[in-house]
């Protein structure tokens, strides 16, 4: 069932006005035909019973070789008239709540001529023979369907017969009311799409803003317009950003500042160390304090990549790539890229995801000896794959190489001289653009680091 409702607020509103007014039209409507069908049956019930009772008085009044002619005149196909000695319609017979109004009217316009009887009959289904025989004579063959059948007595005893049709009333479900119908819920459809889809736009940049939060949160404050609820939302919604800014600075600093005077003891402690007699004992130290000054460095390093603010700007990426394993390859390392001759045009800031791009591969060739890229554009993001031929790492701790300052030693070597910062720093410049970065054992050995970038 509830893959039947829409997912939009804009589809959500428009099928509950739809549903809403179409059930509203069908009810008036409906109430419309009943009041309809009711005014006409009163009004051609007055009519009638207002001709039958004056033709009863004019032939009544006529002479009897004059009542032949009369009565020709007189019969029309609303109102069929006929002359004979007998009734067409039969003593008691049932007048029913539909002809109240005719039988009403006769009884006010025959007034005054007590003399004068009359007989009301709804017929439904066949009328009497006598009509048959008439309307074959005289119109040509014309079928009665529902009609009021009267029968007027007069002085002499004759009678007067009429059969007044009753019309049948519209259908409802008709051509007309499926045209009102669609006219009714097109406009207001329209009008309401329209409407509705400008009330819902600012949650659409609102949505927006909230996915690029979790890659920018450097990225400008929304605009605070649309219904005051919205507006009261997105007030929130750029103080909550403000804050989570000045959160990231605060720490940012606070690394940088952490870093920065830890240079100073470190120093000191260099100088000190040369004066330790132990030649072994005194390289060790040594060793110690080269990783602290590194881990310092690459600290401050990363966070002055995160204070800086470069500029979103289009580059091509297969020109990037080509120039990262170009400078990669002249250094000496075993790089080679595999892409096709098409540019790839790629809103980022190129120098944070030229490091990014370069600690992966600087980590393909220092533990896996080679660093084989290949780029896979897909609809929705650009794949770019580095294979290294290293011994890879165990899948339960692959999210560890990714933590700052941890390093695996069962494949990693501490000679190399990492801090454990490379693959942190990657990912985070790789989420700051909206991307990621994963990790998976090949088959056939080696690691393989996906890079996803959304298009």
């Amino acid at each position: 069932m509830r893959r039947l409702i829409p997912d939009t607020i804009v589809a959500r509103t428009l099928l509950v006005l739809i549903v809403g007014l179409t059930v509203s039209h069908v009810l008036s409507v409906a109430m419309y035909f009943t009041d309809r069908a009711s005014a006409t049956l009163f009004s051609e019930g007055e009519r009638t019973g207002r001709h039958v009772a004056a033709i009863g008085h004019l032939v009544d009044d006529a002479a009897p070789a004059d009542r032949p002619r009369i009565v020709q005149l007189a019969d029309q196909p609303s109102l069929h008239v006929t002359w004979s000695p007998q009734a067409a319609v039969a003593e008691g017979a049932d007048s029913g709540g539909r002809i109240d109004v005719l039988r009403d009217a006769l009884a006010a316009h025959i007034d005054g001529r007590s003399w004068l009887t009359y007989r009301l009959r709804l017929s439904q289904a066949a009328p009497p023979e006598a009509w048959l025989r008439h309307l074959d004579r005289v119109h040509g063959g014309q079928r009665l369907g529902e009609a009021a059948l009267v029968s007027l007595q007069l002085r002499d005893g004759s009678w007067l017969n009429f059969a007044a049709p009753i019309e049948e009333p519209e259908p409802f479900w008709s051509l007309r009311f499926a045209l009102s119908m669609a006219v009714m819920l097109l406009a207001v459809g329209a009008l309401s799409a329209v409407v509705v889809h400008h009330q819902t736009k600012p949650l659409i940049t609102f949505a927006r803003a909230a996915e690029r939060l979790g890659t920018d949160v450097k990225a400008p404050a929304i605009p605070e317009y649309g219904p005051g609820e919205v507006r009261r939302a997105i007030r929130a919604f750029n103080e909550m950003q403000r804050r989570v800014r000045r959160f990231v600075e605060d720490r940012t600093q606070m690394l940088a500042a952490i870093s920065h005077d830890l240079g100073t003891p470190i120093t000191r402690l260099r100088l000190r160390a040369e004066f330790i007699e132990d030649d072994e004992q005194r390289r060790r130290m040594l060793a110690d304090l080269d990783d602290m000054e590194h881990m310092v460095t690459s600290a401050l390093a990363f966070a002055r990549d995160e204070a800086a603010s470069e500029p979103h700007i289009l580059v091509d990426l297969k020109t990037l790539l080509q120039r990262v394993t170009d400078d990669m390859a002249d250094a000496g390392h075993a790089v080679t890229l595999e892409i096709g001759d098409a540019a790839l045009p790629y809103g980022c800031r190129p120098a944070a995801l030229r490091r990014a791009l370069t600690n992966l591969i600087d980590n393909a060739v220092k533990y896996g000896g080679e660093a084989r890229l290949s780029v896979a554009v897909e609809p929705e993001s650009i794949e770019i794959r580095i294979d290294d031929r290293g011994p890879g790492i165990p899948a339960p701790r692959q999210e560890d190489a990714f933590k700052p300052f941890h390093r695996l030693e069962a494949s990693r070597s501490r000679e190399t001289g990492g801090t454990g910062l490379g693959l942190t720093v990657a990912r985070t410049i790789l989420r700051a653009l909206g991307g990621d970065v994963t990790l998976a054992n090949r088959p056939e050995g080696g690691l393989r680091v996906v890079v996803r970038l959304p298009r």
